[in-house]
C-alpha cells in the first residue's frame, strides 16, 4: 500500500520541487530517522568490511533508480508509472532463476507472473492516458534499478547486515549524487507549500523510513520473488 501511495506523493511534491531536488532531500532527511530506529531497539550499527563494495553499488543504483522514478512521474501518468515500475518482480523472478541458488523459475510460477502483469494492466486499463514514452521508458530503468539492488541484497555480503545499514548505505552514497545533479538540472523550487511540505514528511517517515527497513528485513527472510510478488498490489493502491 505504501508503494502504490508513494508515487500518488512523489507526483504531488514534484508541484513544489524538482523532481532529482525530492529524490536527494528524501534520501537526505530520512537518515537521521533510521538512526533514531537503531538507537531506540539499543541495537549497534555492525558494518561488515565485506559489505562496503556492494553498499556502495546499492546506494549508486538507488541514486539511478529514483532520478528515473521522480522524472517518471513527471512526464508520464502515475498509472502508467505504477505499471512499469512494478513490473520489477518479473526481473527479480526472471534474475533470481540464473542468480539465487534454490529460487527456481517453475512453469506455475512463470504462469502466475504472466497472469499477475496481465491483471494488473487489466485493473489500469482506464487510467492509462496522457503519459509519454519517454516517461513510460524512464519508469522501466527505474524497474531494472529496483531489481538490481534486490540482487545484490541477496546475494552479497548485504544479505548478513541489519537492514537499516542496508538502508543507509543507500541513502548516504544517494542523497549527496542526487542533490548535486539537482544543482545542475535547473530551478529546484517550483510552488513548494505548506501542505506539499507535510506529504514530503509523510515520504520521509512512512515511505522511506518504515517502508524500506520492512521490505529489506523480509527480503532476508523470505525469498525474493515471493517478497517481490506482492508489489503487483500497488499500482492498484496508487490508483485507488
Amino acid at each position: 500500500m505504501l508503494l502504490g501511495v508513494n508515487q500518488v506523493l512523489m507526483k504531488l511534491v514534484n508541484l513544489g520541487m524538482a523532481p532529482v531536488c525530492q529524490a536527494g532531500l528524501r534520501s537526505a532527511c530520512a537518515v537521521l530517522p533510521i538512526f533514531a530506529v537503531i538507537w531506540l531497539s539499543g541495537r549497534r550499527i555492525e558494518l561488515p568490511r565485506a559489505s562496503v563494495v556492494p553498499g556502495c553499488c546499492a546506494g549508486l543504483l538507488f541514486a539511478a533508480e529514483f532520478v528515473a522514478l521522480f522524472n517518471a512521474v513527471d512526464l508520464t501518468t502515475v498509472a502508467r508509472a505504477s505499471v512499469l515500475f512494478y513490473t520489477m518482480p518479473v526481473w527479480v523472478a526472471v534474475g533470481a532463476y540464473w542468480l539465487i541458488p534454490g529460487e527456481r523459475m517453475t512453469p506455475l510460477r512463470g504462469l502466475g507472473l504472466v497472469l499477475a502483469v496481465s491483471g494488473v494492466m487489466l485493473a489500469l486499463s482506464n487510467h492509462g492516458g496522457g503519459g509519454s514514452l519517454r516517461g513510460d521508458l524512464l519508469a522501466l530503468s527505474a524497474a531494472f534499478g529496483w531489481a538490481r539492488i534486490a540482487f545484490l541484497t541477496r546475494t552479497t555480503a548485504l544479505s548478513r547486515g541489519m537492514p537499516e545499514v542496508q538502508l543507509l548505505f543507500q541513502l548516504i552514497v544517494s542523497a549527496p549524487i542526487l542533490i548535486g545533479l539537482a544543482l545542475f538540472s535547473g530551478p529546484i523550487w517550483r510552488e513548494m507549500t505548506l501542505p506539499l511540505w507535510g506529504v514530503f514528511a509523510f515520504q520521509v517517515l512512512a515511505v522511506v523510513t518504515f517502508r524500506f527497513i520492512t521490505w529489506f528485513w523480509m527480503l532476508r527472510r523470505y525469498p525474493a520473488a515471493q517478497v517481490a510478488s506482492f508489489s503487483f498490489l500497488a499500482p492498484v493502491f496508487g490508483i485507488v
